[in-house]
């Protein structure tokens, strides 16, 4: 069983216990799908997220907006994670796709989120493109005003949820100013003309991802979220809350590692041993849970300074992300070593944990650009008076 003494920690309350008891035991009733048919299992896990009240967590109610509580955002995904990629993966991306909507969008923009908080629609962040994935101030993505429309053109990749989403918000440069200052969020459905899937992605871990580009697409100057030129802006107000999240996501990981090799190590024999008797064993077990707690302390701790009232959690998000994303390949890599054979063969779950994990480390930035973050961050604390 996982660890669950974390939720004594201060940084919770009676709720946040709650929600954790009752998504534990709708994940050991529910979870995990059949991957054989990704984009069928993404509509369908979607579906049931929204029927049974989980996606309610993922983006504001337009009805009665209030802050997203970064903590539930961080329980949920550790918890779906431990018991299912995929299944962390479709609550992540509506949340992540309709976060410029959360935050900057329009009345009208908003009833989006009906459909996407009850799992009848799904969402997809256009952001990264070919000259551009963690450099976002590089867009090349071109949107002009044309008389009471705008007129997109140009090429987006690693799109989650590209080929299979029902809306995308889109960044695009519509040249207010230089590089970052330049750009502009849009809000863009799924069946506009002009909107091309040009290729499907396939990667190590199976998901919905695809290549769109944007062929004079166009739309009104209504689907413009927030105001023209604050696109880089409305992306980082969105990576803040959501990048602890990506690091709740790894450490759901590492704790199934963790559980999967202490269920090993008490079943096996080594050396006419127990295998949870032998030192380097044991040793790996140690590192491991150090590991896993220190994730933990660094992610909660950002959530739990976004939920108090910080402006923006930047340096404690980029830690979060980086150090649970890295650390949780650690992890991993250490159970497929207790694991021996079976921690690569085909269909076991340390195997599918390996593949999974590495690509936390890559999107929503990728742990070099953290480092600079988190540097960026220092040191401008440091210079204040």
């Amino acid at each position: 069983m996982a660890d669950r003494s974390f939720l004594d920690w201060p940084f919770f309350e009676n709720r946040h216990r709650d929600l954790h008891e009752q998504l534990e035991n709708w994940c050991k009733t529910n979870l995990p799908v059949d991957h054989c048919d990704v984009d069928k299992a993404c509509r369908e896990l979607v579906a049931q997220l929204g029927r049974d009240g989980w996606l309610i967590h993922s983006a504001v109610d337009p009805d009665n907006p209030t802050n997203l509580d970064v903590r539930s955002l961080c329980i949920i995904r550790e918890t779906l994670a431990r018991h299912d990629g995929l299944a962390d993966f479709t609550f992540a991306m509506q949340g992540l796709g309709t976060g410029a909507l959360s935050f900057f969008g329009s009345q009208e923009q908003q009833q989006w989120l009906h459909k996407t908080r009850a799992g009848t629609a799904l969402s997809a962040f256009a952001l990264s493109e070919p000259r551009s994935g963690s450099d976002v101030a590089n867009i090349d993505t071109s949107a002009e005003l044309v008389g009471t429309d705008y007129v997109l053109n140009g090429e987006k990749t690693w799109i989650s949820n590209g080929g299979i989403a029902d809306l995308y918000v889109v960044f695009a440069r519509t040249g207010e100013a230089p590089d970052a200052r330049g750009l502009s969020a849009f809000l863009v459905r799924a069946d506009t003309p002009g909107l091309e899937i040009a290729e499907r992605l396939e990667t190590i871990a199976p998901h919905p991802l695809a290549r769109i580009k944007f062929n004079d697409l166009k739309i009104p100057a209504a689907n413009l979220i927030g105001k023209p030129g604050q696109g880089f802006a409305i992306a980082m107000v969105v990576l803040d809350v959501f990048r602890s999240s990506v690091g709740a996501a790894a450490l759901g990981f590492a704790r199934r590692a963790l559980d999967e090799s202490l269920q090993r190590i008490s079943e096996r024999q080594l050396f006419g041993a127990a295998m949870s008797q032998l030192q380097m064993v044991q040793g790996h077990i140690a590192d491991m849970a150090l590991d896993v707690d220190a994730s933990a302390l660094l992610i909660y701790r950002a959530a739990w300074a976004k939920d108090m009232g910080a402006d923006r959690v930047t340096r404690e998000a980029a830690m979060a992300k980086l150090f649970a994303t890295d650390q949780a390949q650690r992890v991993i890599d250490k159970a497929v070593q207790i694991h021996g054979g079976d921690g690569v063969r085909k269909g076991h779950i340390i195997e599918s944990l390996y593949r999974e994990i590495r690509a936390l480390r890559i999107y929503e930035g990728a742990s070099d650009v953290q480092k600079i973050i988190i540097a960026r961050q220092t040191i401008q604390n440091q210079n204040k008076p």
